[in-house]
């Protein structure tokens, strides 16, 4: 029997504000000291009294904005009521039946996921557990960190989906610099409610907590959907619960019974005033959305050519894509000679995604940061970099090393292959004495071209490489050598 699966997302995104949600304490992910950012209002001390974040409400409003959504006008908090070690006051403040946005939507390979609700809360603190002890310690360096909440309608259909609306949203927040969107650091957290039913009916409601990658995504929404249908194939009922995820196992196991929102006794928070929102307000922070993942995507495809994985890739690292399109204003003097200037980005493009990504080695690109971050290459040096494989005036083998020797010293191209002589060979005299003194080394594969296999070809082609390092224009040495072998 076929079974449908019917999903939807709560996706936790903690913004990045300088300071808590409702006091002045460092709102810092980074901080390894316990209980170091906190204050009587983050821990919750008697008479203690919030103020809203304000930039936390823009931050929002903003994301609102960018994914379709209807602004409140009037809006407020409300208290979430909830026991848990490492929630202070024994209650969130939260928001309930007045959250900041409402409606609207997000494409997903041609679907519209719509989105129920963004809403605005604090975070609660972190429990440590250290290994063989039967205690745990509270870490409140979080407690009261700015955390947004966006829940979807039950459109996603699969794994697959679940995982893309939820890497084109961290790119959103990315690009709107509200938050840095780490799943590693637990700045952002997805959950997963899923049920599954044979029917237009929906089945009964299971939900997956605490989800911290976006192949874990897929890959809890795909077992669950399974283990739901080969429950109600057997004739067994779905329990409503929520369910955690075992890594190594790769399977969802049970945690406890779920709540429901009554359970939770929300009230108005009384320690902090209704928002109230003018058009001109809301209009102010609509000018600040910059561009987003899919105009950049329509951008790239009309400006350079570039779709599919390339775009995909650029999009999803903005630092570098703005690193790239630095590198490609500089082609405009020399590109508009032949009129090629699609091909010479397509060209750096192909650098910056494969080879400097090796020299990385994983580590996150930064041009801003300078030398710190790991990257020396000015814009206008990999422009000329790039400049000379266009214009044949190195080879393929010898721009692997310049690109070495500029990320290990920031020099420019030019300076580097006059210095290590690594120029094309232009003197055909000195070439042909080399490929001479290679066929007189190697006679069985001149033996072998002379048998009719072209394997051999290839073979003193390389030796010619070799030991012209790579200065060696291909065509010509290839040329060259066909001539004197035959």
């Amino acid at each position: 029997m076929a079974y449908k699966p019917t999903i939807g997302l709560e996706i936790h995104a903690e913004l990045k504000t300088q300071s808590k949600m409702f006091c002045s304490c460092k709102n810092d992910a980074d901080e390894k000291r316990p209980n170091f950012n906190i204050c009587p209002v983050c821990t919750a001390q008697p008479g203690a009294l919030p103020a809203a974040n304000e930039e936390a409400v823009k931050m929002v409003i903003k994301t609102g904005l960018a994914l379709n959504c209807e602004i409140a006008k009037n809006s407020k908090f409300d208290r979430k009521n909830y026991f848990y070690p490492d929630l202070p006051k024994g209650y969130q403040i939260s928001q309930y039946d007045q959250p900041l946005c409402m409606g609207g939507f997000l494409d997903i390979s041609g679907r519209k996921i719509r989105i129920t609700r963004i809403h605005l809360e604090e975070d609660t603190g972190s429990l440590v557990h250290p290994d063989g002890a039967e205690y745990s310690l509270v870490n409140l360096n979080r407690a009261g960190v700015p955390l947004m909440e966006l829940v979807t309608e039950p459109d996603i259909a699969s794994g697959k989906e679940a995982r893309e609306f939820a890497e084109e949203l961290q790119a959103i927040f990315k690009y709107l610099e509200i938050s840095d969107a780490d799943m590693e650091k637990g700045l952002m957290r997805v959950e997963v409610n899923i049920s599954v039913s044979d029917s237009h009916k929906l089945g009964t409601k299971v939900e997956i907590k605490n989800l911290n990658s976006f192949k874990v995504v897929e890959k809890a929404v795909d077992f669950e959907i399974k283990r739901q249908a080969d429950l109600l194939s057997g004739g067994e009922k779905i329990v409503q619960e929520t369910r955690g995820w075992n890594d190594k196992k790769e399977i969802t196991f049970s945690q406890r019974e779920k709540e429901e929102a009554h359970d939770y006794r929300y009230f108005p928070e009384p320690d902090l005033l209704a928002m109230n929102f003018t058009s001109d307000y809301i209009e102010k922070i609509k000018t600040e959305i910059p561009e987003l993942p899919e105009q950049k995507r329509a951008r790239f495809k009309k400006e350079y050519g570039m779709d599919g994985d390339p775009a995909e890739f650029f999009v999803a690292n903005k630092d570098l894509s703005e690193y790239f399109e630095e590198v490609v204003s500089e082609f405009e003097e020399w590109t508009q000679e032949d009129d090629n200037h699609k091909k010479a980005s397509k060209l750096a493009a192909n650098y910056l995604i494969s080879d400097v990504q090796g020299l990385l080695a994983g580590k996150e690109f930064s041009a801003q940061s300078g030398p710190a971050s790991g990257w020396k290459i000015t814009a206008e040096n990999f422009a000329e970099f790039i400049k000379m494989i266009y214009k044949n005036e190195i080879s393929s083998k010898v721009a692997k090393m310049v690109l070495l020797e500029m990320f290990n010293t920031g020099g420019d191209p030019s300076s580097i292959v006059e210095e290590n002589n690594w120029g094309q060979m232009s003197d055909n005299g000195e070439l042909e004495k080399i490929i001479k003194e290679i066929i007189s080394k190697n006679p069985k594969a001149v033996a072998d071209y002379h048998a009719g296999k072209q394997n051999s070809l290839q073979f003193l082609a390389g030796q010619v490489m070799a030991v012209t390092r790579g200065t060696a224009k291909p065509e010509r040495a290839q040329e060259l050598l066909k001539k004197l072998l035959d």
